[in-house]
């Protein structure tokens, strides 16, 4: 059985599982459009949303109260309110959330699984409805600067990281807030251009912040020495980062870190991309809740800091009706260092948004200024 804590070890050897049997594995996520979206079924109760346009969101995100099932934090399962998650295929064109906190920065970060897939199901009402100060988007697909009328007038300072490959992965980090310097590198990194399309780093007068798409270890762990590669280049840089100034790390993170944040965490552990023990012990390190690694800084995982039992989930798989059954992956993260967290007046995983990617965005506000 995995351990709770990201930072133990396993002996169990990695093989890859069977899709056609493991509904729980993520798919790989630089094909994840690609996959085939499940059927529609018929919605479980009176809880279940039905039609994009007659959702009603949520004006919190927070698990809602209910008669859901409940899971086993030791065997893992499906989320408590699995069956309160709406199913919609596009979003919804009204969409609220509660008022932005007085004198706050409000942050956002999604993986939208292609900017021009996301645009036809209504990406759009979600940047409406929230309207952050600035903007994380992950796996945006595209070849160059895009045009979008939706982001180009809300936001006058705009950061794209874009592949090599065409469209494959991309960054970018879209702000309100005129940063003092932008860099798209990852110092260090033996080869450049596998960082390009991954990593968009914005300097603030008071703070760095890490827009990321990371790695995945891929199907059948095939890219883990990649992952691996990444990792240890990754925790160099953002010890560094924290040295000259606090840091926000954003984006998808594409790991799961505790057995908390998937539902099926005994089938998976070493053998499904984004939950070995080489991805969560890095992820581990960089958190160094435990004070191993003596020289270097902690931060904090700003969501499960909060919400410390909860499962809940910001990837459900398109194959298998995962949404509908409430099978899914906590992927997408703010982790700050530490002594910037005292400053988090919020931070939800917008459960509601869902049907313009396979990913639900999550939110973070900070009390400014940054």
């Amino acid at each position: 059985m995995p351990p709770k804590r990201a930072a133990a070890s396993s002996k169990r050897k990695a093989a890859s599982p069977d899709p056609s049997t493991d509904p729980d594995s993520p798919s790989d996520p630089e094909s994840s459009q690609d996959q085939p979206v499940a059927k529609k079924q018929k919605t479980q109760g009176s809880r279940a949303r039905k039609a994009a346009g007659a959702a009603k969101p949520a004006k919190s995100t927070a698990a809602p109260k209910g008669k859901g099932k409940k899971a086993d934090a030791s065997e893992g399962g499906a989320t408590a309110d699995a069956e309160r998650q709406p199913t919609n295929k596009v979003l919804p064109v009204h969409v609220e959330f509660a008022p932005k906190a007085e004198g706050a920065v409000r942050i956002a970060t999604w993986n939208i699984c292609g900017l021009a897939a996301a645009s036809k199901k209504g990406f759009k009402y979600y940047v409406e409805a929230e309207d952050p100060d600035i903007l994380i988007l992950t796996e945006t697909k595209v070849n160059n600067d895009p045009v979008d009328p939706t982001l180009t007038s809300r936001f006058p300072y705009r950061y794209w990281s874009i592949s090599s490959k065409k469209t494959y992965s991309g960054t970018a980090v879209l702000s309100k807030i005129e940063p003092l310097s932008v860099d798209y590198t990852l110092p260090g990194h033996p080869d450049p251009t596998s960082v390009k399309g991954r990593i968009v780093t914005l300097e603030f007068s008071g703070c760095y912040l890490v827009g990321t798409y990371v790695v995945n270890a891929g199907t059948g762990l095939k890219t883990l020495d990649a992952k691996k590669e990444w990792n240890k280049h990754f925790e160099a840089y953002i010890r560094e980062l924290d040295k000259k100034k606090p840091v926000i790390w954003a984006g998808d993170l594409n790991v799961a870190p505790t057995e908390l944040d998937l539902a099926n965490p005994k089938t998976n552990w070493n053998k499904t991309p984004g939950y070995t023990e080489a991805e969560t012990s890095s992820y581990a390190r960089i958190l160094n809740i435990s004070g191993d690694e003596l020289d270097a800084p902690k931060f904090v995982d700003v969501w499960r800091q909060r919400h410390p039992s909860l499962r809940h989930y910001t990837y459900f798989s398109y194959r298998f009706n995962c949404r509908e059954k409430g099978i899914g992956w906590r992927l997408d993260m703010f982790v700050v260092s530490e002594r910037l967290a005292e400053r988090v007046k919020m931070c939800e995983i917008r459960s509601e948004i869902y049907g313009a990617s396979d990913h639900c965005p999550v939110v973070m506000e900070v009390e400014g200024p940054l």
